[in-house]
């Protein structure tokens, strides 16, 4: 029946008007800013006032806020249209507290959306193709929202997830001569009985293996996200970058991972507000505070708190945007020698708390008393409060902020805050060993990744030393290596004992996936700590055991992972005390060789001959990759140099017609 398609029943709607009288009032015109100014200033007050905003107020100084909001969310917080997911359910209630400060301090608001996926929606389709390119995408429209409003005087940037936090940090960071203040969007809540966001991730494996009913799954799985907004309530990549753009101080103090929908998480926002403007009248700009002393604040930060092993794309490119060198693989690998991680929470563990109890321990500020005291931190820098970081510790320390915060996580969840941050002598009594490893070996002559804090510690020798020797099972394609995890009919099962490679699933093979469905199966399966996974992919940030990620050259740029057949002896090695490590080739179960050797019958093998990107890589996704790879690649932090890019470009025409 067409009819309803075709003409509406409803009578209302031939009742309309062909014009309207217009706002009230006139607009604050000069004589000079007839004579002077744009036409699109000129043309803006009249969209302004068209709007419904005050005309007599069209003067004051305009600040831009960006927010990754997703979804229709009614104001009794029904949902009208979902959001990809919580992290940007609730933003729009922070970016209302912000502007509605501004009105209050007689500035003109403006606001602008551009939403953001969800890494954790997308586990094992096609749309994790399409995360990591993203990035790029949110902060190139970000920086084009910044400047299609000429008169912004500054910034506020509220986000909260893996890409979307990352993309603001971006843009922020480009435009060094705005003052901007970064709201972050904190975290979900944990069920009061039930199974956190990460672990619940792992509920068909669990059940493929009958370690759970379908019942106990689908309770599980209703109950994960407790709260409707915030990330998720582990330090994966999005709670971890909070804590860096706090490290970084581009947020106000203790402003990462606050409860999602919260008064404190409001009063955040308004507070944020009063900031920038602030930070406007006095002169301070964003580039004032992207230094290098804060950009190795934020990586020390990172080591203690254990973080994802995805800011190591994601720095390197905040570096690049506010024109500061970009660490370097040694860099990281220095810090973490040097700092101690003292922070238990989710993933790492060894208890594993959740991220509203890091926040309710004192967060960040906390984190960095221990680090003040260790001489670890620059203290001169200068944060969005305006005053050093030196000052802003100053007064957390002594603050009643502090003690009634950590005093709550003692009444509420019955949690000495001192045993979620520790002091680096308690940490260390603990276990707690620093956080990323850079294997090197014959399979990643470039250099690869692992959170080593988070193997498990059953596996790891009295010493220290992660030590594995199995056989390969090679994949090209996460869905068959997640079958053969899950035993599913047709695929041959994972053993324990076994070292899983996963190949073509790096920037040129997916735009660098992430294959938390395979880390997340082998966490939470009894004999998953048994197996090991080297790939050329990504993890999620809450992803733990001995799984070695960003294998480079990968395979489709002629690493020597590619090479790898089934039944090839791999051995890996990761220490965990001096953060040092190898993946290697090292011959068969008949014929035992040195990594030396592995190494030459390597460069003798040819590549398998059904290497190949994904059949179904977005041909965007592609263009991301080559723009990237020549840019740095991964270890560049997956930016654009344009300066090199075109380089390479005109060398390549250059050389075409030559031919």
């Amino acid at each position: 029946m067409l009819s309803p398609l075709l003409d509406s029943l409803d009578p209302s709607i031939f009742d309309l008007r062909t014009n309207s009288p217009g706002p009230a009032g006139s607009l604050p015109l000069t004589e000079k800013l007839l004579l002077e100014s744009p036409s699109g200033d000129l043309f803006g007050m009249s969209q302004n006032a068209g709007m419904g905003w005050d005309p007599s107020q069209l003067l004051r100084k305009q600040f831009l806020i960006l927010g990754t909001q997703g979804g229709i969310r009614g104001e009794d917080g029904r949902p009208i249209a979902l959001g990809y997911h919580t992290g940007h359910w609730e933003i729009g209630l922070l970016m209302r507290a912000a502007a509605e400060q501004l009105d209050k301090l007689e500035r003109l608001p403006f606001a602008a959306f551009v939403s953001d996926p969800c890494d954790g929606r997308t586990q094992g389709t096609l749309g994790m193709m399409d995360s990591l390119p993203y990035r790029n995408d949110a902060a190139t429209v970000f920086r084009r929202l910044i400047r299609s409003l000429p008169l912004r005087s500054g910034l506020i940037g509220v986000a909260t997830c893996d890409k979307g936090l990352p993309a603001m940090m971006l843009a922020l960071a480009s435009n060094g001569n705005l003052p901007g203040v970064l709201v972050p969007g904190g975290v979900t809540l944990p069920p009061a009985k039930g199974e956190d966001a990460g672990k619940i991730q792992s509920i068909g494996a669990r059940f493929a293996h009958g370690e759970m009913t379908l019942e106990e799954a689908a309770d599980a799985g209703c109950h994960a996200c407790a709260s409707p907004g915030g990330g998720c309530q582990f330090l994966g990549t999005a709670a971890t970058s909070q804590v860096v753009a706090e490290a970084l101080g581009m947020t106000l103090p203790h402003a990462a991972l606050a409860p999602s929908g919260q008064p404190i998480w409001l009063d955040m926002a308004r507070r944020s507000a009063a900031a920038v403007v602030q930070l406007e009248e006095a002169g301070i700009r964003m580039k004032d505070i992207l230094t290098p002393g804060a950009l190795q604040n934020a990586l020390v930060v990172h080591a203690a708190c254990g973080g994802s092993t995805n800011l190591i794309l994601h720095l390197p490119a905040i570096a690049y945007a506010a024109g500061l060198t970009r660490p370097t693989s040694a860099d990281w690998s220095r810090i973490n020698r040097q700092v101690p991680r003292i922070v238990d929470v989710l993933p790492n563990g060894p208890v594993g708390h959740p991220t509203v109890q890091l926040f309710l321990a004192g967060g960040v500020p906390e984190v960095m008393l221990h680090l003040r005291r260790l001489g670890l931190l620059d203290l001169s820098v200068r944060t969005v409060t305006g005053k050093t970081l030196g000052e802003n510790l100053d007064w957390w320390e002594k603050s009643e902020r502090r003690s009634r915060l950590r005093q709550t996580l003692t009444d509420r969840d019955g949690i000495d805050p001192d045993n979620v941050i520790m002091s680096p002598e308690a940490a260390r009594g603990r276990g707690l060993t620093s956080t990323v490893t850079f294997p090197v070996g014959n399979l990643a002559p470039e250099g690869s990744v692992i959170k080593s804090t988070a193997i498990d510690p059953s596996v790891v020798d009295a010493d220290g030393v992660y030590r594995k020797l199995g056989p390969a099972r090679v994949f090209t394609s996460e869905r068959e290596a997640t079958a053969a995890i899950k035993g599913r009919p047709g695929a041959k099962p994972i053993q324990p004992g076994d070292v899983i490679v996963l190949i073509c699933r790096g920037p040129m093979g997916t735009g660098m996936e992430e294959i938390y469905q395979i880390t997340s199966a082998l966490k939470f399966l009894k004999f998953g700590k048994q197996v090991a996974v080297i790939t050329d992919a990504r993890f999620s940030g809450v992803s733990t055991g001995a799984c070695i990620g960003h294998v480079s050259p990968e395979a489709l740029a002629g690493g020597p992972v590619g090479k790898v057949r089934d039944g090839d002896l791999i051995q890996i090695i990761v220490d965990r005390n001096n953060l040092t490590g190898s993946i290697d080739f090292v011959g068969s179960s008949e014929q035992r060789l040195t990594p030396e050797e592995g190494a030459k019958a390597l460069a003798a093998r040819s590549p398998a001959s059904d290497l190949k990107p994904d059949p179904d890589l977005p041909a965007d996704t592609r263009l991301w990759a080559l723009l990237q790879q020549v840019s740095g690649g991964t270890w560049g932090g997956c930016v654009y140099d344009v300066d090199r890019i075109d380089e390479v470009i005109r060398a390549g025409l250059k050389a075409l017609e030559s031919k």
